[in-house]
């Protein structure tokens, strides 16, 4: 394999993987018994997420087009596919009861099911491996696909879902109505083009500084946490509360990484911060979440640190490889024997290829 394709293929490949085994794994929802499953999770997974970042870099687009994309991935795998969002007894679990003070008939599921499902999917199923893989590479920009690669990534995304799609229907015996799927439909729709709407062009950069990439991780990991704090509320709260309070807190978090990010100085370690902020988060809530999904206690907790700890480790290598390639690009080009001497040299004094 030559040089070029491996710069291609390696993180492709690591998108792939990287996707399940932050969605399920870390989170909790898959102990570390099931990891031989990671081979079914990645068509879907890390097909969806290698879907949203190549189709956004290929059409020149960057961040905003790929959180839009991802939420439209997630309405479709909770959708369409395995039915999560309108089945009651989802998965076993009474479902109806939990979400039924803000189920929405004119939306045929719950408004908190909706919350849940968009953030955990938009944030750490395919923004945060997303933003890993990139920390890793020189130009993020660039496509990892080749032509026939993107087609062969949709094609496997789609056999993918109408696999599930169809053993969730046999399993659960369970079909949403079709107002339901006309719904769902309707968004996820709207959502693409919405992604494809949003321009090419940077905006304006304003006059403040960018903060410190510590600033701007601390905050993610505040503002996930809260997200998964909310099931500590005091009971006789209605329930509605939270919810209001995750359209605020979702309205202030997303105009204060649009100011961050046109600010000057925004870069490479911003972004990595942002994403290294909730995947810290998914650490913790592993711990409490791997108790709900009826694993064993020693099983649960080997799970939760190993995928943790190997967390941590790809956070800190993250973090050199974008140190590493930011001094590279900032540093300054060396100049020649023949451009110190006067001679041969481009204009600048820059040394000739």
């Amino acid at each position: 394999m030559c040089r070029s394709v491996r710069r291609r293929f390696l993180p492709a490949l690591a998108l792939f993987l990287l996707a399940p085994l932050v969605g399920e794994f870390l989170l909790g929802n898959q102990p570390i018994t099931e990891l031989p499953g990671l081979v079914l999770l990645a068509p879907l997974y890390g097909g969806g997420a290698l879907l949203v970042r190549e189709t956004a870099r290929r059409t020149g687009r960057g961040w905003p087009t790929m959180i839009v994309l991802a939420v439209s991935y997630a309405l479709i795998e909770e959708g369409p596919v395995d039915q999560m969002l309108w089945n009651p007894h989802y998965g076993g679990f009474d479902m109806g009861s939990a979400y039924a003070s803000t189920h929405v008939p004119l939306l045929g599921t719950s408004v908190e099911m909706l919350q849940d499902v968009v953030s955990m999917h938009t944030i750490w199923s395919i923004c945060v491996p997303i933003a890993l893989v990139e920390a890793f590479m020189r130009d993020p920009r660039r496509p990892w696909l080749g032509r026939a690669g993107l087609p062969a990534v949709g094609l496997l995304f789609v056999a993918a879902a109408v696999l599930l799609g169809v053993s969730q229907a046999q399993s659960e015996h369970f079909v949403a109505s079709p107002y339901q799927f006309a719904v769902a439909g309707t968004a996820i729709a709207g959502l693409i083009a919405l992604a494809f709407a949003l321009g090419r062009r940077p905006a304006r950069m304003p006059d403040a500084d960018a903060p410190r990439p510590w600033t701007v991780g601390a905050a993610a990991f505040a503002v996930t946490s809260l997200y998964w704090l909310r099931d500590q509320l005091p009971e006789g709260l209605s329930v509605w509360w939270p919810v209001a309070a995750w359209f605020v807190v979702l309205a202030g978090a997303v105009a204060l990484c649009a100011r961050w990010s046109r600010s000057r100085g925004w870069g490479a370690s911003h972004r990595l911060a942002l994403a290294g902020g909730a995947l810290l988060t998914y650490i913790w809530v592993g711990f409490t979440h791997a108790k709900e999904m009826g694993v064993s206690v020693p099983v649960a907790l080997t799970g939760n640190a190993v995928f943790g700890a190997a967390a941590v480790l790809l956070l800190v290598l993250a973090a050199a490889a974008s140190h590493a390639a930011t001094s590279s690009v900032n540093r300054p080009p060396r100049r020649s024997c023949r451009s110190r001497l006067g001679g041969g040299s481009a204009p600048g004094g820059l040394e000739v290829p």
